[in-house]
């Protein structure tokens, strides 16, 4: 049986999931949710005829050959190949630039009249589903100066997944587990937190195998007519649900680390179901893509930078960087608990009107000396 393209070897815990998806050979996998070094920086603008930008970039390594190849000789066009996580239909501009070792750089740029219209074009997707996402601007003037207060909400997407995490752990241990927050590791020591963090991952597996698993099941049911001799009619299938999760994470933490097809030959003592996990047949290759778009969620990272007006004096969850951004680690975990908000408040000094105070300060004084001198 062919095995090349399906994602069944990958060993999984939650905990380092990114890392070894970079490793993993299955070409179905890396197809699916590569995403070159995507970075989105969003601008917030003081000024009422314009209200934001919004810019993304990528890049790849592309050897002269191969930019010849793809673009034509002597021609400049979109970095290749395309992040799945990008839509790029939400810009109007675009720059590609060639730069050192072969690093091909695109930027997609987009000017916004207001934080309403950016987000009704969110760059971007998840399994081809464009991220939603609301953001409000307020604007507070103090005379002296203008308070700038920003907040993006992108939705959450644990919807994807059937069961909930909520179900095997308290709320704060998945918030925790999947945002950082609330922080439950502080004050312990290494060890603790160690053996804390032991604690939370053994939900972690068992959430997802449990999910995973359930899609299968609940796949192979919804198509139990197209097996040709089926050992157990539907309902006996169904029947043995409990008893054939427990013999297949028999030996094994991790459903992704089994054979599936080989396993339930073990139980069924028949072959009949093994075209559900080959990728050359058409339930095997719809199979492959819905285990594919939970897998995505995690391995969905996208930096976000945030440039607001004037100084900023609150990053909120974000982190100030020396130039001024404001980092947000944005990654589809983050979106698996929750909503995950962005935001932060700045301060556009008003040194117009501290020279006005002035002025009229010193105005006054100038008019009552020039009473008393009468």
């Amino acid at each position: 049986m062919k095995r090349s393209k399906d994602i069944y070897h990958l060993p999984f815990t939650i905990y380092h999931l990114v890392t070894l998806l970079c490793g993993v050979a299955g070409t179905l996998l890396l197809s699916s949710c590569y995403q070159p070094d995507v970075v989105m920086h969003t601008t917030i603008h003081n000024r009422p005829w314009k209200g934001a930008t919004r810019e993304v970039s990528y890049k790849n390594v592309m050897s002269k050959e191969m930019r010849d190849s793809l673009w034509g000789k002597d021609r400049i066009e979109w970095s290749r190949p395309m992040p799945e996580c990008l839509n790029i239909d939400a810009f109007c501009q675009s720059h590609t630039e060639i730069g050192g070792g072969d690093t091909v750089t695109t930027t997609f740029t987009c000017p916004f009249s207001s934080v309403d219209e950016m987000c009704q074009q969110t760059p971007l997707q998840l399994n081809g589903t464009r991220l939603r996402s609301n953001a409000k601007l307020e604007k507070r003037f103090r005379w002296f100066y203008t308070e700038y207060a920003y907040t993006e909400v992108f939705y959450c997407v644990g919807d994807t997944f059937k069961l909930a995490a909520t179900d095997y752990a308290d709320k704060d241990i998945v918030s925790f587990w999947f945002t950082g927050k609330p922080n439950l590791l502080e004050g312990l020591s290494g060890a603790e937190a160690s053996q804390k963090l032991q604690g939370m991952d053994s939900f972690a597996t068992k959430w997802l195998n449990d999910n995973l698993y359930q899609l299968c099941f609940d796949f192979i049911v919804s198509n139990y007519d197209s097996i040709t001799t089926p050992p157990v009619n539907r309902e006996g299938f169904i029947e043995l649900r409990d008893s054939l999760l427990h013999f297949l994470l028999d030996d094994e933490d991790d459903i992704l680390a089994i054979q599936p097809e080989e396993k339930l030959h073990d139980f069924f003592h028949s072959d009949a179901y093994t075209f559900f996990f080959d990728e050359d047949t058409p339930c095997g290759r719809i199979l492959n893509k819905e285990l594919a778009n939970r897998l995505n969620i995690f391995w969905f990272n996208v930096p976000y930078t945030l440039s607001m007006p004037g100084t900023v004096i609150d990053a909120r969850n974000g982190t100030l960087q020396p130039d001024g951004t404001i980092f947000y680690p944005f990654t589809g975990e983050r979106l698996i608990p929750q909503d995950y908000t962005i935001s932060a408040v700045s301060r556009v000094t008003h040194w117009w009107a501290y020279l006005l105070t002035l002025f009229i300060i010193a105005l006054a004084m100038a008019s009552i000396f020039y009473g008393r001198r009468k």
